[in-house]
């Protein structure tokens, strides 16, 4: 038996440097960037505005210049949600 690759299905940005994802396996919740931000090429993700720029591509997620987080690694971090009746937000291919 082959086992399917999670990916992305949406992706929002909200306060805090987190974002509220869904995942192709169902499931849901937060992801913290905010950890990330010190690093690298992640340190441009402290600007909220760019943050929000987040989009779903490749099975994962990826800002403008290039920032990517896979759904592996938003997966083994993914944290519930607090409120679960909020909507998902940007749906896109994947």
């Amino acid at each position: 038996m082959v086992a399917k690759m999670v990916k992305v299905v949406s992706v929002e940005a909200i306060d805090n440097h987190k974002l509220r994802v869904l995942l192709s396996n169902n499931r849901k919740g937060i992801f913290d960037a905010s950890p990330y931000l010190d690093k690298g090429v992640f340190q441009e993700l402290r600007n909220h505005q760019y943050f929000r720029g987040v989009r779903v591509a490749y099975g994962g997620v990826v800002w403008p210049h290039g920032q990517d987080f896979s759904a592996e690694t938003i997966e083994c971090e993914l944290q519930r949600e607090q409120s679960p009746n909020k909507p998902f937000g940007v749906y896109m291919e994947y």
